[in-house]
């Protein structure tokens, strides 16, 4: 199996058709890195084509299931903004698509994907568990689409699917205002299907799931 910087695969129990894709920087809150974009998709792809594999179960290592695009990976960009305008805008037009398609993956694995979610999931995490087909959280779990406190647009995903999950206005409301909200909120505005006390009853509330699609 391929070995990623920012992510790791696991089958914890051997037979067992439950697979374990973990978003893998917690010393960084598992913020998205430019690696990311590229070995997500390929990690979805070898997941999808895995014969073995029937449910995918999609979770941050540590404490966090991700704090959105790492913002030192933003100085990147720089080399984007030089040459006219024209071809600029280009650029970003093909990078930002780059960055879509990243994330569409989760929709295009055939597999059901189920999110972790645990401690921050912010911004690009958004993007992520929007794609996701069922989502469960711990009840201190908070979120935030983050993107307008730093002056760019959640063109990931968010604002293209949180509407139809949670709603048109409470998507605007929430990218608007970028504040943060927690597990219960999560749950009643409809981005979470369940929400767990602790950690560990979150895990067991998602292998029980899980094991039962895998059958």
């Amino acid at each position: 199996m391929e070995s990623y910087k920012t992510l790791e695969i696991i089958q914890e129990k051997e037979n067992s058709t439950v697979f374990h894709l973990f978003l893998n920087r917690p010393s960084k809150r598992n913020a998205l890195s430019p690696e990311f974009f590229s070995e997500f998709p390929r990690a979805l792809s070898s997941l999808d084509h895995n014969p073995n594999v029937n449910v995918v179960v999609l979770s941050g290592t540590g404490d966090h299931f991700c704090s959105g695009i790492d913002l030192k990976s933003l100085n990147t960009y720089e080399s984007f903004l030089s040459g006219d305008r024209g071809r600029v805008g280009e650029r970003f037009r093909r990078h930002i698509k780059g960055l879509q398609d990243a994330i569409t993956a989760i929709e295009r694995c055939r597999k059901p994907v189920i999110a972790c979610i645990e401690g921050a999931c912010i911004g690009g995490g958004i993007d992520i568990v929007t794609a996701c087909d069922i989502r469960f959280c711990t009840k201190d779990a908070y979120f935030s689409v983050k993107e307008v406190d730093l002056a760019i647009v959640a063109d990931i995903g968010t604002l293209q699917r949180l509407p139809s999950i949670v709603g048109y206005g409470n998507a605007v409301e929430l990218a608007l205002t970028g504040r943060r909200f927690l597990g219960p909120e999560a749950k009643q505005l409809g981005l979470v299907s369940r929400v767990f006390n602790s950690k560990q009853e979150l895990e067991e509330g998602v292998r029980i799931v899980a094991e039962v699609l895998g059958l």
